[in-house]
């Protein structure tokens, strides 16, 4: 797996091409795309590339794209992202097979969910899972513990508490749209 994913670190998640232009000033070396359209994603993931950081495109997001298969040859060969994220098991498979890297986003909303989280892991076989929202320090834990691939704290991490309580608890990774938290980037995340 891409070394991107396995090292502590802030990830720039962008919105809009505003977000784009912060994130590619920040020393976040992550993009999460969550905008964009199959006629724009390639120029998008450009501007990542160029910056010299890797983009993930959030594949759920993707305007006039069907949640098929497809879309994930399409984005291998058209924008050359390092991966996708989303929450279907069918579009992680399709990633793998696509040599991309993929990251499947579960929101952790009660115990039935966490309870299968291991079954899902099992099923699509994801790089990493992005676990939602990011700001549960006790259940980042229970989930590293029950999971062997890394995991990527995300949502309503709102300031530099809930990102180091996220890396102690065992988060590899924090992704956000809060451009302060991204300023946790110029130290390195030296966290763990």
């Amino acid at each position: 797996m891409n070394s991107t994913i396995n090292k502590p670190q802030i990830i720039a998640t962008v919105k809009n091409q505003g977000d784009l232009d912060a994130a590619l000033q920040s020393q976040c070396q992550t993009i999460f795309i969550l905008f964009g359209n199959i006629c724009n994603i390639g120029r998008i993931v450009n501007q990542v590339k160029m910056a010299g950081k890797s983009a993930f495109v959030h594949v759920d997001f993707l305007e006039g794209a069907a949640n098929k298969n497809i879309v994930i040859e399409f984005l291998s060969i058209v924008s050359k992202a390092d991966g996708i994220i989303s929450t279907k098991s069918s579009m992680i498979k399709a990633a793998k097979a696509h040599d991309l890297i993929s990251i499947q986003r579960i929101f952790m909303i009660d115990s039935i969910t966490y309870h299968n989280i291991d079954q899902q892991v099992a099923q699509s076989k994801p790089d990493c899972i992005e676990l939602m929202p990011g700001a549960m320090p006790k259940v980042i834990r229970w989930v590293t513990d029950k999971v062997n691939i890394p995991v990527i704290a995300g949502g309503l991490v709102c300031d530099e508490e809930d990102a180091l309580a996220a890396f102690k608890a065992g988060a590899n990774a924090i992704s956000t749209t809060n451009q302060q938290v991204w300023a946790l980037a110029e130290t390195g995340c030296k966290v763990k």
